[in-house]
């Protein structure tokens, strides 16, 4: 019985045992705590001010600087503390820190990265030993800049929490650090058409720098070097300046500019060629002067062959077998051909000038040959008056006229007086005696027996003007048949190929 009660009271005294531990533990960390809170509260009171901004602190550190270290406050050797960082801590001193802030400077060819106190661009120059030229450009990030200028923006501050001491130090928080670019002008020396002068320069290149420097170039003008070569100190720069011309050439007008120095150059310049015999005004050696135009007239020859028909001639031959006013056609004519080659100059497409330098019958002509008959029959016609024998129908036209209309006045001793001196009456008829002979008798259907005993200015070809007294007028105007009467004059008087006059529109009665 005795180990059983022994094992209860054992198991009895151990459970509150364990229970007790965790209240000691407790008991313990509360006890350190309060032991740091009442040293912290024990400490030195500690005033910091970082670059102007203040805060209070509490320290057992024995120096500034520790004081610092403990505070969370990271310091850079360019960083300014005051009082320094080894003076001993003492109730009521106030601790001053102005941080260097960085910035990257370029200049001569270096990056260096640098902690400065300095405000403006100049004083950082002046701490880093960098002097720029009177036509160096500065440059604070993208931006242009003087000497003066600000080297920093705003500052932002943010307040940190030592995780080591607890203690609360103020802290700044700046933008990416600043860069400082310093270019250094070159000088370079311009002649420009012969005119020089010394230029300064922080462009790359040749072309940016004349830009920079506002110099005005024109097509044709030649810089040596060229645009995009890189500017080196020393460097001349020349440019050979153009002059404006203008070329009149193949109807249009080109303006340009040259620096050819005569008018051969000009136009090998822009491409224009001369051939045979153009002319170009001025010459080709005239020097080339500013506003110059230059006329080009373009000067071609050509052969030019021109075509002329030659008419035919009609011959008419008599023919036994074939009888009075018929024909037939023995040969037919043919035009014939000549050509004449004429030498053309044209002088900008319009023709100046022209010479004849060969002619030549291509194609001779072909005379046309005709036969008129000669063979005479007489016939005999019925007529109111009875049988008449003729020996040739001819169709012409007939008028009337009397004395009164002959053209004479009544006081001429010729009025109312025939060409063969006999007294106009009705059976007196007018005639063109190259067809008609005179004194040949006619009968004309309407009329009666006429004798042909009369001519007229107007009687010419197959024309008769019928004669009548004043007091028997009849008028006529019409195309008629007309027989000439027996005898037969000689041969020699007779014409055997009439002429195809009058053309009145032979109206049949």
């Amino acid at each position: 019985m005795a180990p059983e009660s022994m094992t209860g009271e054992q198991t009895a005294w151990t459970i509150p045992g364990r229970l007790c531990g965790l209240p000691v533990l407790l008991l313990a960390a509360g006890f350190l705590a309060l032991l740091a809170l009442g040293w912290s509260y024990t400490g030195l009171p500690l005033a910091v001010e970082v670059d102007g901004r203040r805060c209070e602190l509490r320290t057992h550190a024995p120096t500034v600087g520790e004081a610092l270290r403990r505070a969370g406050i990271d310091l850079y050797p360019e960083d300014r503390v005051s009082p320094g960082r080894e003076t001993p801590l003492q109730p009521g001193l106030v601790v001053q820190v102005q941080r260097a802030r960085p910035v990257t400077l370029s200049a001569d060819g270096q990056i260096r990265q640098l902690r400065t106190h300095a405000t403006t661009v100049g004083q950082l120059l002046a701490e880093a030993g960098v002097h720029p030229g009177p036509a160096d450009e500065l440059w604070l990030d993208e931006q242009r800049v003087t000497a003066d200028a600000p080297l920093f923006g705003a500052v932002a501050w943010t307040r940190t929490v030592s995780s080591r001491s607890g203690e609360r130090a103020p802290t700044a928080r700046v933008a990416d650090p600043p860069l400082l670019t310093v270019r250094r002008a070159a000088s370079l020396t311009l002649d420009d058409g012969g005119v020089t002068r010394t230029l300064y320069t922080t462009a790359a290149t040749v072309g940016q720098a004349l830009q920079e420097q506002g110099v005005t170039l024109f097509l044709g003008d030649a810089v040596t070097p060229g645009l995009q070569k890189r500017i080196a100190s020393g460097m001349t720069v020349t440019i050979r300046r153009s002059v404006p011309v203008a070329i009149e050439v193949d109807g249009r007008v080109i303006h340009t500019r040259t620096r050819a120095k005569t008018v051969a150059g000009l136009l090998g310049q822009e491409g224009i060629a001369l051939v045979s015999r153009d002319r170009v005004t001025p010459p080709l050696d005239a020097p080339i002067r500013p506003n110059l135009t230059a006329r080009i007239t373009r000067v071609r020859e050509e052969l030019v062959i021109e075509f002329e028909p030659i008419p035919f001639e009609t011959v008419w031959v008599p023919d036994p077998e074939l009888e009075i006013d018929q024909q037939r056609l023995i040969q037919e004519g043919q035009i014939g051909l000549t050509k004449r080659r004429f030498r053309v100059v044209y002088e900008d497409g319009r023709e100046v000038d022209r010479f004849l330098e060969d002619l030549w019958a291509e194609q001779p002509p072909i005379t046309r040959t005709l036969a008129y008959g000669t063979r005479i029959v007489i016939r005999t016609l019925d007529t109111p008056d009875g049988p008449i024998e003729y020996w040739r129908k001819i169709r012409v036209y007939t008028t009337s006229y009397t004395a009164a209309s002959a053209g004479k006045p009544r006081d001429h001793p010729r009025y109312g007086y025939t060409r063969l001196g006999v007294p106009l009456h009705k059976g007196i008829v007018a005639v063109d005696p190259t067809v008609i002979p005179l004194r040949s008798r006619l009968y004309i259907p309407g009329y009666g027996i006429g004798l042909a005993a009369d001519t007229g200015g107007g009687v010419k070809g197959k024309f008769v003007d019928l004669g009548f007294d004043v007091g028997n007028y009849e008028s006529w105007h019409w195309w008629t048949d007309v027989y000439l009467l027996t005898p037969v004059p000689p041969r020699s008087q007779i014409r055997w190929v009439l002429p195809n006059w009058p053309r009145f529109p032979d109206r049949r009665r």
